[in-house]
């Protein structure tokens, strides 16, 4: 196999294995949970958050870790990390068991997002091809399809929610050997192959700031229909059956649409692309409450999956082009950001799910917050006119 198709089957692989298993399952699985053991929505929301707590602390560890060396390590840990809490969940029905395991999961859930992004974004841009992450982060929408095939498959078998954890746990652990073999380990020269200088353009502080809260508003709206879009549609009437088959086509539209963001930033630039995914964003989380049916909830999951993704390749190819020598660095600052509204969001709508018996209250927040920005996503976009840095890029 070509060595650059083995270097991004890794990094979809991964992603797979660490944001699609150790992440996503829970998704699909949330209402089977729901029914057949004791948990209720609002402990299915802290669930949620403290997966991002975990994410939140891997963004940190990815930040922190000095070198590519060590964040090859690192990265290999998570493989192991994803694998093993999806397959100790089932083994315990306790709730703070299971608050440790999806903490930890969500530190795994680094691996794949930045740590994997940071290597393979460094090994192109060494070896000349173009430093772009859209194929990479494939693994995402391929992810959250996998794992809605699956619990068809799995709920077809009649597995209960135990049975279920495992079976993710041995496909996770069949698709991290190759996740692991095929990443090539990290070049610490200075150069690219053709012997040129690596050297970082870091943006102004006024451009970080902004991105940053862009970035965490971006997290906000993610995260409610990440965590909760296969229980929102199952409550709506006659949609009871539908939720996994929702989550399956947003995890379609979001697989190839990192590609499409890619020639979108290179015709119109990323500031501008960022900003239309924004708006795709806002559409996709309102759909379901302004459209409570099959035609609404999937028109919402489609404009949902290939816009978020778009805001998360976009941000992280962004940071990693300005720092090409460490491009966790700006990559780790942004996650935080982005994990921070993650934590947030899904405990407080899953608490006001719990209260009102509904999600349109959590839905119209998140598409608020998406909203603001956008907001932020425009003035940035003024300000790059200002950045010769920008420019360049």
């Amino acid at each position: 196999m070509d060595q650059r198709l083995k270097v991004l089957s890794a990094g979809i692989l991964s992603l797979i294995v660490t944001v699609g298993v150790a992440r996503f399952a829970y998704t699909p699985l949330l209402p089977v949970m729901l029914q057949q053991t004791f948990l209720d929505t609002s402990g299915g929301g802290w669930l949620a958050s403290f997966n991002y707590i975990g994410y939140l602390a891997g963004a940190l560890a990815a930040a922190a870790v000095p070198n590519l060396r060590l964040k090859d390590q690192l990265y290999r840990l998570c493989l192991v990390l994803a694998v093993l809490t999806t397959l100790v969940m089932p083994l315990s029905e306790n709730y703070l068991v299971w608050s440790i395991l999806r903490l930890i999961a969500g530190f795994s859930a680094a691996g794949g997002l930045l740590l994997a992004s940071a290597l393979i974004l460094n090994w192109l841009i060494r070896h000349g091809y173009r430093s772009e992450l859209g194929v990479h982060f494939i693994g995402m929408g391929a992810g959250i399809a996998f794992c809605s095939l699956v619990v068809e498959l799995f709920s077809a078998l009649n597995l209960d929610w135990r049975g279920q954890w495992i079976g993710f746990a041995l496909l996770a652990l069949l698709l991290a050997i190759p996740a692991w073999r095929w990443m090539p380990r990290p070049d610490l020269s200075g150069k690219t192959r053709a012997g040129e200088q690596l050297v970082d353009q870091p943006p102004s502080r006024s451009f970080n700031r902004l991105l940053l809260a862009a970035y965490f508003c971006a997290g906000w709206g993610y995260v409610i229909s990440a965590t909760f879009i296969v229980d929102i549609v199952q409550r709506q009437p006659g949609l009871e059956n539908s939720g996994n088959w929702v989550f399956l086509a947003l995890g379609l539209a979001a697989a190839p649409a990192v590609i499409v963001w890619d020639k979108v930033a290179r015709r119109i630039a990323y500031v501008p692309a960022l900003l239309l995914a924004y708006v795709a964003q806002l559409l996709g989380i309102l759909m379901p409450a302004l459209s409570p049916s099959l035609f609404g909830a999937l028109l919402g999951a489609v404009l949902f999956g290939a816009s978020f993704i778009g805001a998360v390749g976009l941000v992280l190819t962004l940071a990693g082009r300005f720092y090409p020598t460490k491009p966790a660095k700006l990559m780790g600052r942004m996650t935080l950001a982005y994990g921070l509204a993650q934590i947030l969001a899904p405990a407080i709508t899953g608490t006001l799910a719990e209260q009102l018996g509904n999600y349109d209250l959590g839905l119209y927040i998140a598409a608020g917050v998406v909203a603001l920005g956008a907001v932020l996503m425009a003035l940035l976009w003024r300000l790059e006119q200002e950045e010769p840095a920008l420019q360049r890029l």
